[in-house]
């Protein structure tokens, strides 16, 4: 699966620079997939790309937004976790998808997205992304809703984690 990973990694981040995005950070290392922090300057031209020319103002609940591309490899899950400092907004960009959301711990059923398809996930909403038969890419823009403490990787609340974190 790595030789498979780093190609996939590899033809999203050219598609990223062949659209004129600035790649602030690549991470491959998560054990169930990775993503690409892109530069908060290009969020508008991000919502452009990815989000239908969504108007990234309309989108600010208390501060900057941050775009990032999720890549989840087929068959695996991210942490069925919510976020104190953030809302999201996700767009299934290639791959079909699995999420799961819920008000509670109680995890909600899976449901499939498919690209185009788009998800708004509240602040404190639980949630999960799951692989299913291939790999998945998912547009993202963190909305974060504390100005003076904007979220960050250490803002999860891991509710469950197939990796043990």
């Amino acid at each position: 699966m790595e030789t498979n990973k780093t190609a996939i990694f590899d033809t999203v981040a050219q598609r990223l620079k062949i659209e004129g995005f600035n790649i602030v950070n690549r991470d491959e290392t998560r054990p169930w997939g990775g993503f690409f922090v892109i530069d908060e300057a290009q969020a508008q031209q991000f919502a452009d790309t990815y989000f239908d020319g969504l108007d990234v103002d309309s989108l600010k609940i208390g501060g900057k937004l941050s775009p990032k591309i999720l890549i989840v490899a087929p068959n695996t899950r991210l942490s069925w976790q919510y976020h104190h400092r953030r809302a999201e907004i996700w767009q299934v960009v290639t791959g079909t998808v699995g999420i799961k959301t819920s008000e509670t711990d109680a995890e909600g059923e899976v449901k499939e997205y498919h690209p185009t398809n788009q998800i708004k996930l509240q602040q404190g909403e639980r949630h999960r992304l799951i692989g299913l038969n291939d790999w998945g890419v998912v547009a993202e823009i963190w909305q974060h809703t504390d100005a003076e403490n904007p979220s960050d990787e250490s803002d999860i609340v891991r509710v469950q984690d197939d990796f043990g974190r």
